[in-house]
């Protein structure tokens, strides 16, 4: 993860290089881009509990829920985040927020009602590492310079300069070579968090094999989750545990998420470790 996010800055700097070396001024758009990040990071939960139709609940509500998360964050060192439900079929949950503080994990009335209590306890820790390793804000700030990228080359397409000027065309090629490195680089991160965060859950609980059955279940009753409730809850792949479309290792080139065979393969590997080394 550092060594991409190190690739990444590398990328940032070469390309506000060519910015400058085209005699561009991209203050403004970098402006109203970094007022986006700021709301994204700010907003982002309440935006996506609204997306997922959930709702924060008590103890009173949802006790069992607030017991194994309130172990898990002592386990895991952690103040206990905001707890909700989403009242959907689709087995997942996700964990947002800008910081331990400010957190809020997110369970789905379909993944309470598929896996067992340990198996759910391995999904929440799952959640909790990604509040631990705050991953949220991670790859808000990563997709900064990525959303300026993009940005700067609708403008250049449209409003760049007469064609005796190169600047225009310096700038255009610039912002597409990185908006496309940039957005390999973020899947790669992206992949490595769920690894990560795979591994922290497994450690938290001690139980990596209880995650392993978690993740195979929520895959299984994915396919036989109707259509409709998987493309409402699409747009919430890149924080759900399991993303909604369950793919293969070739189709997850372009995904945020490792292939399901991989990280099973590495929660068993873990299983066996801590084995030998009880």
């Amino acid at each position: 993860m550092l060594l991409t996010m190190f690739l990444l800055g590398l990328l940032y700097v070469g390309f506000v290089g060519a910015l400058f070396a085209a005699g561009t001024s991209a203050v403004v758009m970098v402006v109203v881009i970094g007022a986006l990040m700021l709301s994204q990071l700010f907003l982002s939960d309440k935006l996506a509990l609204r997306a997922m139709g959930a709702r924060e609940v008590s103890p009173a509500e949802a006790p069992g829920l607030h017991a194994m998360i309130e172990r898990l964050c002592i386990q895991a060192d952690l103040p206990k985040p905001r707890i909700a439900i989403a009242d959907t079929d689709v087995p997942n949950a996700f964990a947002m927020g800008r910081s331990k503080k400010s957190a809020v994990v997110c369970a789905t009335t379909g993944i309470m009602r598929t896996l067992d209590p340990g198996e759910l306890e391995g999904v929440m820790a799952h959640e909790l590492a990604h509040v631990k390793n705050r991953d949220v804000l991670i790859m808000t700030v990563v997709s900064f310079f990525a959303s300026i990228a993009a940005m700067m080359a609708q403008f250049a397409f449209f409003f760049g300069g007469d064609d005796e000027s190169p600047a225009g065309i310096i700038v255009f090629l610039a912002s597409i070579l990185v908006y496309a490195v940039s957005f390999v680089l973020m899947l790669a991160l992206s992949r490595y968090r769920e690894f990560t965060a795979d591994r922290g859950a497994a450690l938290t609980t001690g139980r990596p094999s209880a995650l392993a059955s978690a993740l195979v279940k929520i895959s299984a009753q994915m396919q036989r989750t109707p259509q409709r409730d998987l493309r409402a809850a699409g747009e919430m792949n890149a924080f759900f545990i399991v993303p909604t479309s369950v793919k293969s290792t070739v189709q997850t080139l372009f995904s945020t998420h490792p292939p399901m065979e991989k990280r099973i393969e590495r929660l068993q590997g873990l299983e066996t470790q801590l084995q030998r080394g009880a």
